[in-house]
């Protein structure tokens, strides 16, 4: 016996050493089966049962090792475990089992506060997570400096981002893109997205440069590791409007296939809120990127809102009414208390007309969450105007508490109830802000007596609805609004003078008084130089320079005055062979049917005698067919040079007076029947 325990131990030492030289090369797989074959011999080892369980984290057997923890928990206290436990619980995703080990743990050491600020960052306790890494960095001195503070800047990011917090000046030197890449997105959380955009650029920079002085890295490498720092690129293009090239760049970094799960189900996200109602094909298929294994332990959880948000409205997009229902209502019971999932289950009854339910599905929100109230109003009030109930709406808008004063709410109810031509009622919105403003004021100078200004949004209202007043007739309504605004300022020449107009039809007599207090017109004359005006560019009357007078002309205009140039008027156009001695026809102003000497067209005689042939033959009765040699024919017109002959007979009517003829309807006739027969030949 005493020989095999010799031996066993010879081994045991043996199969140490082995374990110790496998855990200093880095060969985890083959220090584990020396370490199983120590644990043959002694089930129990602490130190081996501890070996077995690095060297098993070490090969990515998270849950194998827990197995094993949880196994020996007589022998494997948390005094001794505590780190390897909590860390495998954190790997597995299981982050709450993995806090209450840490905190477990009867003594915190540097390994398990390192953990512990992972930990509170991927629960989201931002406040605790920074306050650990501070008291990290403050007490620690190795070679992982650089990396602590790189979490400590992603912690303030996240805060920037997601709680809206102002971020503090942390001193660190950006020496590193991560540092440059976190202060970017601290920027972006803040707003100031040009500041952010050269913050990346100097990561990419940054990155290039370390990665490049690797002779291992290649290209592909290089542009993998940048992916993240070009998608928040494209997502600041985004914000910015420039959608098209944001696009672009998502598109490209979609193409490098990067093994992010997280990176890809953002940017497939931002692609699909780019797309909105349009180019749905697109986003059908890139929203099966968002469901990839592990996305949900990569995103924030309001990352992973918003992606479930947009799923709802892709499936309302693409007419999937059950599953925008189901997707919407998934989200109400996770988060009750906010608005998206309702008003998105409220879009849903609209596109299927059922617009009084989705009214009564806010209404209820409405009343179940009265902070919420103002916003499921407003949308409530858009659904009544899209169904021709601006009445209603009115109503709604007017429910609203925390808005009824608001200039904007007031122009809009104002303008609703005119467009319903309730005059009352849009006065009485008026009324009850202005009265709004005055309690408001009497609140802030409780105790105060002397004069106190009102604020200008108040003074605003109150011209505004003395305008609508004098605008719909209401003078006798407008006046105490006036007076108020002239008390205001009484050097206001413009109120003063709607109070006068105002009052003259109320009390002349008032107005008369009123009137005194108007400038006179000296004072009121503007000071302008008028020549320098009318020379100026743009000018539409340009003034001609005049010369010199004499005395003589000037003494002629100062008595005479300005004399009225008299226009010239032109002398009509007379026909070109008008003789001024023939009496023009009295009926030439008629038309030619109404004239006392129409007697119509003669139509049917001598049809047969019309001429065939081809053009400019002529017939045996073409002398027939002239109605100038018809005894019954005017004589025809007098030929340039014989005027003579025209004068020496009084009863000749002029070419263009004449009495119309038969001749020329018969020869139009000829001529259309000619062009017939030539298109025919041609």
């Amino acid at each position: 016996k005493m020989a095999a325990a010799a031996g066993g131990a010879g081994s045991a030492a043996a199969l140490w050493s082995e374990v110790n030289r496998c855990g200093q090369n880095g060969d985890f797989a083959r220090a584990l089966k020396s370490v199983n074959k120590i644990l043959q011999i002694s089930k129990d080892d602490v130190t081996a049962l501890h070996c077995k369980v690095v060297c098993l984290i070490q090969n990515g057997n998270f849950k194998e090792a827990l197995s094993v923890i949880n196994t020996h928990t007589k022998v494997l206290t948390s005094d001794v475990i505590a780190f390897e436990k909590a860390y495998c619980e954190y790997r597995l995703n299981r982050i709450e089992n993995a806090l209450k080990t840490i905190q477990s743990a009867s003594q915190q050491t540097d390994k398990l506060k390192e953990l512990y600020g992972q930990v509170l960052y991927r629960l989201e306790r931002y406040d605790d997570c920074l306050a650990a890494y501070r008291d990290l960095i403050r007490n620690s001195q190795d070679e992982y400096e650089e990396e602590r503070k790189t979490n400590l800047s992603a912690v303030v990011a996240a805060q920037s981002t997601w709680e809206k917090v102002m971020p503090e000046d942390l001193g660190l030197r950006e020496a590193t893109y991560e540092l440059c890449y976190n202060s970017a997105c601290a920027l972006i959380g803040q707003g100031k997205l040009n500041e952010a955009m050269k913050k990346l650029q100097k990561a990419e920079e940054l990155c290039r440069q370390s990665l490049s002085e690797d002779s291992d890295v290649t290209e592909e490498d290089i542009e993998a590791e940048l992916a993240i720092i070009h998608g928040q690129m494209a997502y600041i293009m985004q914000l910015q409007g420039r959608t098209e090239d944001a696009l672009q760049l998502y598109n490209q970094i979609i193409k490098l296939k990067p093994t992010d799960v997280g990176l890809l189900a953002v940017i497939a996200n931002n692609i699909i809120t780019i797309n909105k109602d349009q180019n749905v094909f697109d986003s059908k298929k890139k929203v099966k990127l968002t469901n990839a294994e592990g996305v949900e332990h990569k995103l924030s959880k309001k990352q992973l809102q918003a992606i479930e948000f947009n799923k709802a409205l892709l499936a309302m997009y693409t007419n999937q009414a059950d599953q925008c229902r189901k997707l919407s209502a998934s989200l109400q019971s996770q988060s009750p208390e906010h608005l998206l999932p309702v008003l998105i289950q409220a879009a849903q009854l609209c596109r299927e007309k059922q617009h009084a339910k989705a009214v009564g599905l806010l209404q209820d929100f409405a009343d179940q969450h009265p902070a919420s109230a103002a916003e499921i109003k407003l949308t409530m009030a858009q659904l009544k105007i899209a169904q021709g109930s601006v009445t209603k709406a009115c109503m709604i808008l007017r429910s609203i508490e925390e808005l009824q004063h608001k200039p904007g709410m007031v122009s809009a109810l104002v303008t609703m109830y005119s467009h319903e031509e309730d005059i009352d009622s849009a006065i009485e919105v008026f009324t009850q802000a202005i009265q709004w403003y005055q309690q408001f004021q009497a609140r802030t100078n409780y105790g105060c007596c002397v004069f106190q200004p009102k604020s200008p949004v108040h003074l605003s209202l109150i011209r505004e609805a003395a305008n609508f007043k004098l605008k719909h007739g209401r003078k006798k309504e407008a006046i105490s609004d006036l007076e108020e605004l002239w008390k205001q300022n009484p050097k206001d020449v413009h109120t003063l003078a709607q109070l006068i107009s105002a009052y003259s039809l109320v009390d002349p007599e008032k107005a008369k008084v009123l009137s005194k207090h108007l400038p006179s017109s000296d004072t009121m004359s503007l000071k302008v130089d008028v020549d320098a005006l009318e020379n100026s560019h743009g000018a539409t009357y340009v003034r001609k320079k005049a010369g010199k007078l004499t005395g003589d002309n000037q003494q002629k205009e100062q008595g005479q005055g300005e004399v009225k140039k008299k226009k010239k008027k032109k002398k009509g156009k007379l026909p070109k062979n008008y003789d001024p001695k023939v009496t023009p026809d009295p009926e030439r102003w008629l038309p030619m049917r109404e004239r006392s000497y129409y007697r119509g067209r003669k139509k049917g005689k001598k049809k047969d005698q019309v001429g065939k042939g081809t053009q400019g033959s002529t017939t045996a009765g073409s002398s027939e067919l002239d109605a100038s040699r018809t005894a019954s024919s005017p004589p025809t017109s007098p030929r340039p040079g014989s005027a003579a002959a025209v004068s020496a007979t009084s009863n000749v009517i002029p070419p263009r007076h004449q009495k119309p003829a038969g001749a020329p309807a018969t020869k139009k006739k000829q001529q259309q029947k000619k062009k017939k027969g030539a298109k025919g030949g041609w």
